[in-house]
């Protein structure tokens, strides 16, 4: 019996980052519309993606009002939020990604050499 392609495709996922080491990221941030704060909240994912853990991680943004099954199916009751799905265990952090260091240690990440604004 063959596996189903969603099946198939988690497997897939959690090959893709033990592949490359690690030390690689998987992190869904859940949005609410364009708003400000939506904005703040993926630009500053982005930047700990590229400048904090240098490229080592994959962001997936999702807008709870474009596809709010995958809000629920996350159990998501704030946003924003941002998931760290790998390595596990899995880490959530509900609210303002502004400061560093709440940012890493919330995460579960390495601890940066230079400290948060």
């Amino acid at each position: 019996m063959r596996p189903s392609k969603a099946r198939r495709s988690v497997k897939v996922l959690e090959r893709a980052p033990a592949a490359r080491g690690k030390d690689y990221y998987v992190f869904r941030l859940y949005v609410a519309g364009c708003s400000s704060r939506s904005r703040r909240a993926i630009l500053r994912a982005r930047e700990l993606c590229t400048t904090e853990l240098g490229g080592r991680c994959k962001l997936e943004v999702i807008d709870i009002y474009q596809d709010p099954i995958r809000a629920r199916n996350g159990q998501i009751v704030a946003t924003p939020t941002l998931v760290k799905e790998l390595p596990l265990p899995v880490r959530r952090l509900i609210g303002s990604l502004t400061k560093t260091s709440r940012l890493f240690v919330a995460l579960g990440l390495d601890t940066p050499d230079k400290s948060g604004p």
